[in-house]
């Protein structure tokens, strides 16, 4: 198994302006009446495309997630099945096939030269939106920045808006706490790795020590600082929520996220970004560590644990300050500021739905992201609403598509009223009478990552093709 198959399989268990070629087979596996497209793009990318007989004249624009760069054109199977029935024409393109799956480099330009593909071959939508999916939240929230005139409104889910570089910096903060304060005597390699089996390798290395520290009080007050830093959210899937204030439950259902692999997918996330971005863009050099613990909803859990422990937790704090001194490659930053970030502005509407308990993407970055919107002058332009269950990306059929109602419902009226309000948005999806539904009133922390945003005022110049 190659380490591209390993990272893609990890994935899944977890979460160019010229066409030079298109077919159009007679049937699809939706239906004998939707017409399926395909195409491949100047930069090797692909795209596919399927238009229902009784196309009702909106297209959807779908960006995939971190994964195999294979074209997709919906968030999910059921999605796909319903938003066909409904009579939306669905697109999506693969992303450049020969880069990282950071494909971030190629991605927007991609997505526009998709639209434009398609357009060639099924005439001028009424209505294009830009839908995308945890990475490709990120890509969507770079076309709802750069899409206007293009694309009418977007709709994100569970996306990773927060941008490469503050998702490499706070996992570098728990990677870095682990390998401290559990691995002291090994000099383990957390940035810069050069194959995936290094990030393979390192992966394993601070999973079993996790594992390990599970078994004394003492580790797992070390966890949850960890998990702290790492803005891992205290509820597992299966499980009931533990209270407020059982704080060992809530690091028991912590350690369970851990359990699962999900250190594999950070460190194989990490190779691939620094792949596309050329060298590592987090950087802990400077960084408080007792100040970032602080700034953490998670921090009266740690210091809980820490007491029945007995443990002196201003002891690890001063020790991982002390010891803090991993810089980034200045280039590989302005690459990722360049490729990997968002919220610079908006030129359409933007609603982006996360689930509360997101073991992949916080729920914390939705506030990291609106904040720049808002400092951009956009902030009337987006809307953010939150489904309370587990799960990366784990959302019902109802709920994505009573979103993308609310976004067209924007679009049509000029304003967003109330339907984006969680009693609406929750009134709708049930109404459509498909799977259920569980938005609720909710506010997300401030993400914990301790680092201003290498971020400039302005938008980035679009890059070619976009």
């Amino acid at each position: 198994m190659t380490a591209r198959t390993r990272l893609a399989r990890t994935s899944a268990a977890l979460g160019a302006a010229v066409v030079l070629s298109v077919t159009a087979p007679a049937a699809h596996a939706e239906s004998t009446t939707t017409q399926h497209l395909t195409g491949t793009l100047t930069d090797g990318a692909t795209w596919i495309a399927d238009v229902p007989a009784d196309w009702n004249g909106t297209l959807l624009l779908f960006s995939h997630g971190f994964g195999p760069t294979v074209a997709q054109d919906a968030p999910s199977a059921a999605a796909h099945t319903e938003l066909l029935a409904e009579g939306y024409a669905l697109a999506g393109s693969s992303y450049d096939p020969k880069g990282s799956m950071w494909a971030l480099e190629s991605a927007e330009r991609d997505q526009f030269a998709t639209l434009d593909a398609v357009k060639a071959e099924i005439g001028k939508p009424r209505r294009t939106y830009s839908v995308g999916q945890s990475m490709g939240g990120l890509v969507n929230a770079q076309i709802a920045r750069d899409g206007a005139g293009r694309v009418d409104g977007a709709l994100g889910l569970c996306g990773l808006v927060a941008g490469a570089t503050d998702l490499d910096n706070y996992q570098l903060d728990a990677e870095y706490a682990i390998a401290r304060l559990l691995l002291p005597a090994e000099d383990l390699k957390l940035v810069n790795f050069a194959s995936q089996a290094e990030a393979a390798a390192t992966a394993g290395r601070l999973t079993a020590a996790v594992t390990a520290a599970q078994a004394t009080a003492q580790g797992r007050a070390r966890v949850a600082l960890a998990a702290a830093f790492l803005n891992l959210p205290a509820w597992a899937p299966g499980q009931d929520r533990p209270a407020a204030d059982d704080w060992a439950g809530q690091e028991e259902q912590q350690y369970a996220w851990l359990a699962q692999g999900l250190l594999s997918f950070v460190e194989g996330g990490r190779y691939a970004i620094e792949q596309s971005v050329g060298g590592n863009n987090s950087w802990n050099q400077g960084i408080d560590y007792g100040a970032q613990l602080a700034q953490s909803v998670h921090a009266p859990q740690v210091r809980a644990l820490y007491r029945t422990a007995e443990l002196d937790l201003h002891a690890d704090l001063r020790a991982l300050t002390h010891g803090a001194d991993i810089t980034a490659d200045p280039a590989a930053v302005h690459t990722a500021q360049l490729t990997s970030s968002a919220g610079q502005g908006l030129g359409v509407p933007l609603l982006d739905i996360h689930t509360t308990a997101d073991n992949l993407v916080p729920v914390e970055q939705e506030n990291r992201f609106a904040d720049r919107v808002r400092a951009s002058g956009d902030g009337s332009m987006l809307r953010q609403a939150y489904v309370e269950r587990q799960g990366h990306c784990a959302f019902t059929t109802a709920e994505t598509v009573a979103a993308l109602h609310a976004v067209e419902r924007r679009v049509d009226t000029g304003h967003w009223g109330g339907a984006t309000q969680p009693a609406a948005l929750q009134k709708a999806a049930l109404g459509l009478g498909l799977d259920g539904a569980a938005y609720v009133p909710y506010r997300p922390a401030e993400l914990t990552v301790g680092r201003a945003a290498p971020l400039r005022t302005g938008r980035p110049a679009p890059r070619q093709g976009a």
